[in-house]
């Protein structure tokens, strides 16, 4: 039996393609549940406005998922966005006391293929403590490890050329 699906959830982007997470029968997947969620609260609407353009411009179409950018490591995942101040060309990266998290994992560590999860509010110093996003984050990690998993056992194949990945059998539904 099926859990869930990896689906596209952004291959616009000219540096990297975003996967995301449906779970079985779900209406919606995991990444849009988390920002239908918190956009629509009114305190939360410019910080869930502004990781969107972390995620869609600035790894999206100007930098891919760069280390400088992907440097908050959580376990099997990466919290977005990234910590502490980061310049890259003329730009600086600063979101100090964020208040959102996103999970997400560089497939391969590759900069132009990740997989977005879910979130929440980070409201203490770590996951564990933040009631928000404690399971968001260990379902993240859970993902992570089975896409890992599926990858290391060729279920799940890149077509690197176009940024993709694949079933074992070349398909782009992938059933995990």
């Amino acid at each position: 039996m099926n859990i869930f699906a990896l689906e596209v959830w952004d291959d616009e982007g000219k540096k990297c393609t975003f996967y995301t997470i449906r779970w079985e029968d779900a209406a919606d997947n995991e990444t849009d549940k988390f920002f239908n969620k918190y956009d629509a609260i009114l305190e939360l609407k410019l910080a869930t406005q502004q990781l969107l353009s972390f995620v869609l411009d600035s790894v999206g179409d100007d930098h891919g998922a760069i280390d400088a950018l992907f440097n908050r490591p959580e376990n099997e995942v990466t919290g977005l966005p990234n910590t502490g101040k980061v310049k890259i060309q003329q730009l600086l990266f600063a979101y100090p006391n964020f208040p959102l998290r996103l999970y997400a994992l560089r497939v391969n560590n590759r900069n132009d293929i990740v997989v977005l999860f879910n979130g929440g509010i980070k409201s203490a110093w770590t996951n564990q403590e933040s009631k928000d996003i404690h399971f968001k984050w260990i379902e993240a990690c859970r993902f992570a490890k089975r896409i890992e998993e599926a990858l290391r056992d060729g279920e799940i194949i890149i077509d690197g050329d176009n940024r993709r990945m694949l079933s074992a059998a070349k398909d782009v539904e992938i059933l995990l």
